[in-house]
């Protein structure tokens, strides 16, 4: 279960990571701030203008920990691992159902379904824990046409058809996101989701959010041997992790999207934590992302129960446990893709 461990998010610009004995040190300023054993990580992120030595690297890619590059606003740069592992007849087995249409759709209405009916839960608490607190009349409009995208998806004949599904639901849960903001609304509004580059506080934080997922997702996929860049959903694309991002849809509305609004609604950003640069992108400072960082390595730590599993995990292990999953399906082990779904 290593993989399960913490990772290490590195923001301070000008740090320089290299390999001391059996511990990455980090070094400012010529200074080793810290030294962290390699055994108690599973990844490591490094924002901006971090480096790292080549024995480091090395050494990571040995003991099997992946380590991310990101710009300091947090978009994807690069990644290194060590060599591909895992049996080569489950993957032989992913790339002949990924070119099957009817494996494809049948994985991908299952994770569609997943992504659909999690999405209106949250959209369900928001109605339970805060009653009376916003326009409850559009929430509950958005939620019955999920309830509607939900049914579709069970006569999904095709990829297409079930695109366009998951779009429709996209729109319709994102029409509601702004009645979940409940404070300092002129701070934090919402009118749609853009990205590439964010154009306001909220789409900040949610592409932040999901660069951070989709490192522990990717990570995940490959620690149980499967190919994170071919997916069921997502189709062939250069330099797209596809099952990655097919897997990543699961977990969005409950990890990535909440925990935005959380940070929002309990005051743990602020508009002094964004800027905006000269051609309309928001950012986040250093300080915000740091407070992201640590509110999402925390909430990893929430402990949930596992319905098919039927047994309490960490939040944190449930990548590992859905790849595990995937995995099992492509051994022939499972009849299908057991996708989660939040309860």
């Amino acid at each position: 279960m290593k993989k399960l461990l913490n990772t290490l998010f590195v923001t301070t610009q000008g740090s320089y990571l290299s390999k001391d004995g059996e511990t990455v040190a980090v070094k400012v300023e010529k200074e080793i701030k810290v030294r962290i054993p390699i055994h108690t990580l599973s990844g490591i992120v490094c924002f901006g203008n971090v480096s790292m030595s080549p024995f480091l690297m090395g050494f990571c890619a040995e003991k099997d920990v992946s380590v991310s590059f990101l710009t300091e606003y947090g978009r994807f740069l690069a990644r290194v691992t060590g060599p591909v592992s895992g049996n080569v007849l489950v993957r032989r087995e992913q790339y002949r159902r990924a070119d099957c249409e009817q494996f494809s759709s049948a994985i991908a209405s299952s994770i569609i379904s997943a992504k659909i009916s999690n999405s209106r839960t949250v959209l369900k608490r928001f109605l339970r824990d805060h009653a009376g607190k916003n326009n409850s009349e559009a929430i509950d409009t958005a939620i019955q046409r999920l309830e509607n995208a939900l049914k579709e998806t069970q006569n999904a004949s095709s990829l297409n058809i079930l695109r366009g599904i998951e779009g429709n639901a996209a729109s319709a849960y994102f029409s509601a996101f702004n009645h979940l903001i409940v404070i300092r609304k002129n701070d934090f509004e919402f009118n749609e989701r853009n990205r590439r580059p964010p154009l306001d506080p909220v789409n900040c934080l949610l592409s932040f959010l999901y660069t951070l997922l989709m490192h522990d997702v990717r990570s995940a996929i490959e620690c149980v041997g499967l190919d994170p860049a071919v997916g069921f959903l997502h189709r062939d694309r250069p330099g797209r992790p596809g099952l990655a991002l097919d897997l990543m849809e699961e977990f969005r509305s409950f990890m990535a999207d909440r925990l935005t609004l959380s940070l929002i609604n309990l005051g743990q950003v602020t508009q002094k934590d964004f800027f905006k640069k000269d051609n309309g992108a928001v950012y986040m400072t250093d300080e915000g992302r740091k407070t992201v960082l640590m509110a999402y390595q925390k909430k990893k730590q929430d402990e949930i129960f596992h319905p098919f599993i039927e047994e309490k995990i960490l939040l944190g292990q449930l990548f590992y446990i859905q790849a595990l999953l995937m995995n099992r399906y492509m051994r022939n082990d499972l009849d299908g893709y057991p996708s989660f779904f939040w309860r």
